[in-house]
């Protein structure tokens, strides 16, 4: 029986998300994990409408063993479609450097969302003005590794 054709990812719409993923994934973390003095993790979702896996760049924390993420979007209404694709389906593809694993992802609320919120503003302080001009509450993702994820 032959091997199935793993899912092509498609990478961020945004060119220059899409450019440092591109570094990030061709560097296998070594370009890109630290971009602009933040550190950056790669998740990649699956699509809640196409079905077909998408990836981004994120800044990123750490809260114990987990990983914690922003929905910020800028600071727009909307939210980002990578969360949105987390919605429907919340187990995740996480790259942070080399390292590779699969996670299960989940939106934080009350006061675990409070105190991850206060974590994330600490990390990448303009999430506050991203906060004040969206008409939405920014989520804060909690990503948990699962399992790791080996290559070839």
């Amino acid at each position: 029986m032959a091997t199935p054709e793993p899912d092509e990812i498609v990478d961020s719409p945004t060119e220059w998300v899409a450019k440092h993923v591109r570094r990030y994934v061709e560097s296998d973390g070594r370009d890109g994990a630290r971009n602009n003095g933040y550190d950056t993790l790669l998740i990649t979702t699956r699509g809640r409408k196409s079905g077909k896996l998408r990836r981004t760049a994120l800044i990123y924390g750490r809260h114990g063993d987990d990983h914690v993420v922003v929905a910020s979007n800028g600071g727009s209404d909307q939210h980002p479609a990578w969360y949105l694709n987390l919605l429907a389906n919340p187990e995740v593809d996480v790259q942070v450097g080399a390292d590779k694993f699969t996670a299960q992802a989940r939106a934080t609320d009350g006061e675990e969302r409070a105190e991850l919120w206060t974590m994330m503003v600490s990390v990448f302080p303009v999430y506050t003005g991203y906060q004040e001009k969206a008409h939405r509450t920014i989520p804060v993702v909690v990503l948990r590794r699962t399992a790791d994820v080996h290559d070839g």
